[in-house]
């Protein structure tokens, strides 16, 4: 392996740091799904009220998400991760001790809180100090939660409610955030002074009560009468509309807003972006369809239906390794578009499936299924950084987390309400298992849109000379994505065409 392969002991040390962190964010997320009922039932109030365990949460994210370039601008990288880390192991040990429902969900909003300032600032940190080089195989190790979260998650929460009590579902982070603050301490290098960056407020009043209402609206979609309910349309058409102004707002602001919409001008971003909101419609929406499936049709407990989902955490992990090395040798677009083509031709299995389809061939189906979306995972997050001014790297990666974010509760919504449609008047297995083949083709639909739009990102990694690879503002033909015209300025860092260069944030 020469030199430029090798990936520096630096980077990994701060990968390390935050991927141990970020786990406890993640399983939390996927881990709570599972034990709405549970809670309910211990906590004496109805499912519709602990729901907002789940929903307080989301929105808490969406909230938070907006601020973290400015904060991480203000306070600095590592010490803005550590009080992230900080906030979210004292919530969890907060839910734990709660003692009502209303005291559950108001710690989990501040779980929400540390989580959604976690999210984006974990690929920043790790793209600043990567310094544009190796940036597919670094990053096939930082998203790794991303993607086994919801396959696992769904697992330990099984695990923790048939062998435990449902308070462990909380307790189980504090050994993540305490590894991963004494990671953070030691692994991380020191900050430097913050910058007196002034904050967007227009901007934050627009952008994240916009997040909140588009959340929140497709979070009661699944609720009879979908996307026609009154709580649905009002807070939705709202987001909308407040993101619209926003969107004016920054173009208005330029450089001072609180997210910098004009990147979508580069076309890397844009596709990507556009592409990490069906891959997060095509894994969440899925991870909704899959346990139902298995419970339902197959007659599967809720801890039965997480194990039948371990392959695709197996098939993830495989390609994890491979797909961040293509990704730095042939760049985004081929490896994008084949990881999503073997995503969509193994869910073909579940949406001709029948209650008497052999329980291992859909097994199988799975451990490939998860090999393709750890190969779409990897380009995606890595591409959106082409060529991008150093300053703008803080921007993209909130964009492109926003994206997923949405994608992922607009996949959920989407393939609930066609599954409920689908499902009226279904009162045999056959009638239900044939409900459950019409959402699969959805996501099959999901996955072929996405292989259409995956054209849209750069063909081909470009590598230049050595002297020209700076950090400073870029130019991108509009019509050729795949050609980078650095402008020459000074710089420490290393830029490749699918991974950004180590920059500062800015608010």
């Amino acid at each position: 392996m020469g030199e430029k392969d090798r990936i520096d002991p630096g980077v990994l040390k701060i990968s390390l740091a935050v991927v141990v962190g970020a786990l406890a964010v993640v399983f939390d997320t996927t881990i709570v799904s599972v034990a709405l009922h549970t809670l309910a039932t211990d906590l004496h109030t109805s499912v519709s009220t602990i729901q907002w365990v789940s929903t307080g949460y989301l929105l808490a994210l969406g909230v938070t998400i907006p601020l973290v370039g400015w904060a991480q601008q203000r306070i600095g990288g590592k010490r803005l991760w550590m009080i992230a880390l900080t906030i979210f192991l004292l919530a969890s040990i907060l839910c734990s001790l709660a003692w009502d429902a209303p005291s559950l969900i108001t710690f989990r909003v501040v779980q929400g809180v540390g989580g959604g300032l976690m999210l984006p600032l974990m690929s920043t940190l790790v793209m600043q100090a990567a310094h544009g080089q190796n940036l597919g195989r670094i990053m096939s190790v930082v998203s790794l939660p991303a993607v086994l979260g919801p396959i696992l998650g769904p697992v330990v929460g099984g695990l923790i409610l048939t062998t435990l009590d449902w308070r462990w579902l909380f307790w189980v982070n504090v050994p993540f955030c305490l590894v991963g603050l004494v990671l953070a301490s030691r692994l991380m290098p020191k900050d430097g002074p913050g910058r007196p960056i002034r904050l967007d407020v227009v901007g934050l009043v627009l952008l994240s009560p916009a997040m909140v209402g588009i959340l929140y609206g497709l979070s009661n979609v699944g609720e009879d009468g979908g996307f026609a309910r009154a709580d649905v349309l009002i807070p939705v058409i709202a987001g909308v509309a407040l993101l619209v102004a926003f969107a004016l707002w920054a173009v208005h602001k330029a450089g001072a807003a609180l997210v910098d919409v004009r990147l979508f001008r580069h076309r890397p971003v844009a596709s990507a972006s556009a592409l990490l909101f069906l891959s997060g419609a095509s894994l969440y929406g899925a991870m909704l369809l899959l346990p139902l499936y298995f419970q339902e049709v197959r007659g599967a407990d809720a801890l039965g239906a997480g194990l039948l989902l371990v392959p695709q955490g197996i098939g993830s992990l495989f390609s994890r390794t491979l797909a961040g090395r293509l990704t730095d040798k042939l760049g985004a677009r081929i490896v994008t578009m084949a990881g999503f083509a073997i995503v969509g031709l193994a869910t073909l299995p579940f949406a001709v499936a029948t209650p008497v389809t052999n329980e291992w061939l859909l097994m199988a189906a799975l451990l490939v299924r998860g090999f393709g979306l750890g190969a779409v995972t990897i380009p995606l997050m890595t591409v959106a950084f082409v060529g991008l001014d150093r300053t703008d790297v803080p921007h993209a990666s909130i964009l492109t987390r926003i994206a997923q974010q949405v994608g992922g509760s607009f996949g959920v919504a989407v393939l609930a309400v066609i599954l409920q449609t689908a499902a009226v008047g279904a009162h045999t297995l056959d009638g239900i298992s044939d409900a459950f083949d019409t959402a699969f083709w959805w996501a099959v639909g999901f996955t072929v849109l996405a292989i259409g739009l995956s054209f849209l990102l750069p063909a081909r990694r470009v590598v230049e000379p050595e002297a020209q690879r700076v950090a400073g503002p870029t130019a991108v033909d509009a019509n050729a994505a795949e050609r980078v015209e650095p402008v020459a300025a000074p710089s420490d860092g290393v830029e490749s065409v699918d991974s950004p260069p180590a920059v500062p944030e800015r608010g």
